[in-house]
């Protein structure tokens, strides 16, 4: 097995490629091979039953630290509609029936706000992020990004509600924004950088 140093409790391709973007400038000294994630063991999903962000968040890092003996990151992120007092919120991958059914999820989403004027379309993302030690410490970061929703999809970067979603002093979506640039300035980027300190801190232990 690869000398991991790190978990990603996620196995989701796009959020991967978004967490090493963030994480590994901020750990130089911590290559991509040394990052794991769900896909590098046969570990089953654990259930995600908690009624908020940070308590899925950890319910996903502690089985894999548990799992692997290995300091474990994960997240739980989703999009509040102001409108809809907060939903989809914690059911933001699976609002149309299906985990991950993005353009499901994204059509029902637009359905539920045809009728609804552009100033009452403020929304944010939400990210968790977690860090679990094999010896049990624990810590969460929360990162927020707030923004307006639009009436149709614009971008073809991203996932998720990206292309639907205006940052607050953008004009253009997360799709339409550049990697790098939505990297920045993002609800995961903010949790995780608020993190950081604290998984180099579990590195070196």
């Amino acid at each position: 097995m690869p000398d991991f140093k790190l978990v990603l409790a996620t196995g989701n391709r796009h959020k991967v490629d978004e967490l090493l973007a963030i994480l590994t400038p901020l750990m130089p000294a911590l290559t991509a091979d040394q990052i794991a994630t769900t896909r590098d063991f046969d570990v089953p999903d654990p259930v995600e039953d908690a009624t908020s962000f940070e308590g899925n968040a950890l319910i996903k890092a502690r089985a894999l630290a548990v799992a692997t003996g290995l300091p474990t990151v994960a997240d739980d992120s989703g999009l509040a509609v102001d409108i809809l007092g907060g939903a989809p919120g914690i059911f933001s991958a699976r609002w149309a029936g299906h985990h991950g059914d993005d353009a499901g999820n994204l059509n029902l989403l637009l359905g539920q706000l045809h009728d609804v004027h552009a100033q009452h379309r403020g929304a944010q993302f939400v990210c968790a992020a977690a860090l679990v030690t094999p010896g049990g410490s624990e810590t969460v970061e929360v990162g927020v990004m707030r923004g307006t929703l639009l009436d149709e999809p614009r971008g073809h970067n991203g996932f998720g509600y990206d292309p639907i979603f205006v940052p607050e002093g953008m004009s253009q979506t997360n799709a339409q924004l550049a990697p790098e640039q939505k990297n920045k300035i993002s609800h995961r980027a903010k949790a995780f950088t608020a993190l950081a300190p604290r998984i180099v801190e579990a590195l070196k232990s």
